[in-house]
C-alpha cells in the first residue's frame, strides 16, 4: 500500500475557526433573532392550544371540507385529529404544525423569488444550481452543525435545518414553472410591448403556477420528514416524542408520534394538492 505521508490539510479547524470568528462577531444579532423566532412560535402554539380541542378538530375539519368538498377525506381529518387526542399527542401535533408552518412559509418566502430570478437569470442560474445540488445531497443532520453554534437549541435553529432542508424543491418547481411557459406566448407578450414585470406577473407566473404549489407542497412534506431530525436541537413536537421513544426504548410510544407525523403530513398534503388541482 502506497504511503505518500502527506500532511493532513485542516479543513476542519479552519472551518472551527471561523465559526466561533463569525459567531462572536453577530453573537447580539443571532440572540436577538433567537429569542425573536422562539417566542413567535410560541406563541403560535399558545394560540392554537388555547382553543378547546374539539373545536380545534372541527375547525380544522371545516376547512378540510371548505377546500375539498370531500366528506371521506373530512371525516378522516376529524378522526385523525381525534385519533391524535386520545393519544396524548395535541400539544405535540399543534408544536409540530406551528413549527412546519412557520418554516414551509419562510422557504416559500425565500424560494419562490430565487426561483424566479433563477429562471429570468442566466448567472444567477448558474450561481443557485450548484448550491442547491450542494444542500440536497448533504444529509439533514449536518444542518445542525451550523446551527447550534449561532441560535443555541430551540424552535430557532429547528427552523433554520428545516428551512434550508425544505428550500430547494420549491426554488427547482419554481424556476421549471416559468421555462416551460410556451416560447410562443414569450414572444406574443413581447411584441405586445410588455415590459419584463409585467410578462412575469400576467404570464409567466400564473402559468407556472401549478409547478409553483407542486413546489410548496414538497416543502410542507420535506419540513414534516425534519421534525424528528429537529427534535434533537429542542424541537420538540411530534418529533420530540419519537426521539425521547428512541432514548427510552419505549417503541409503543414512537410508534404512536410515527403515526401522528403521517397523520399530519396526510393532511396537509391532500389540502395543499387539492387546491392546487382545483386551481390549475
Amino acid at each position: 500500500m502506497l504511503d505518500l505521508d502527506l500532511p493532513r490539510f485542516p479543513l476542519g479547524d479552519y472551518i472551527d475557526c471561523g465559526i466561533d470568528t463569525l459567531r462572536e462577531a453577530i453573537a447580539a444579532e443571532t440572540s436577538a433573532v433567537a429569542d425573536f423566532v422562539n417566542s413567535g412560535i410560541t406563541s403560535v402554539v399558545d394560540f392554537l392550544v388555547f382553543f378547546p380541542s374539539w373545536v380545534m378538530m372541527l375547525l380544522i375539519a371545516a376547512l378540510a371540507w371548505w377546500i375539498t368538498k370531500r366528506l371521506r377525506f373530512t371525516i378522516f381529518t376529524f378522526l385523525g385529529l381525534y385519533l391524535l387526542f386520545n393519544f396524548d399527542l395535541w400539544v405535540a401535533t399543534m408544536q409540530t404544525i406551528a413549527l412546519v408552518s412557520i418554516s414551509t412559509l419562510v422557504a416559500i418566502t425565500l424560494g419562490i423569488p430565487l426561483g424566479i430570478l433563477a429562471a429570468l437569470s442566466t448567472t444567477s442560474r448558474k450561481i443557485i444550481w450548484p448550491i442547491l445540488d450542494f444542500m440536497q445531497t448533504l444529509p439533514p443532520f449536518v444542518y445542525l452543525i451550523p446551527a447550534i453554534p449561532f441560535f443555541g437549541l430551540g424552535y430557532t435553529s429547528a427552523m433554520f435545518s428545516t428551512v434550508i432542508f425544505a428550500m430547494p424543491p420549491g426554488i427547482r418547481l419554481t424556476t421549471l414553472g416559468i421555462e416551460q411557459v410556451p416560447k410562443e406566448l414569450n414572444e406574443a407578450a413581447d411584441a405586445f410591448g410588455s415590459t419584463k414585470m409585467q410578462k412575469l406577473i400576467k404570464l409567466q407566473l400564473p402559468l407556472a403556477a401549478p409547478s409553483i404549489r407542486a413546489g410548496v407542497n414538497q416543502t410542507i412534506l420535506l419540513s414534516l420528514s425534519m421534525v424528528v431530525i429537529a427534535a434533537m436541537i429542542g424541537a420538540r413536537g411530534l418529533g420530540g416524542v419519537v426521539w425521547e421513544a428512541i432514548q427510552r426504548l419505549q417503541p409503543g410510544k414512537g410508534f404512536e408520534a410515527g403515526i401522528g407525523i403521517v397523520i399530519v403530513a396526510i393532511i396537509l398534503d391532500r389540502l395543499v394538492g387539492h387546491v392546487k388541482k382545483s386551481q390549475t
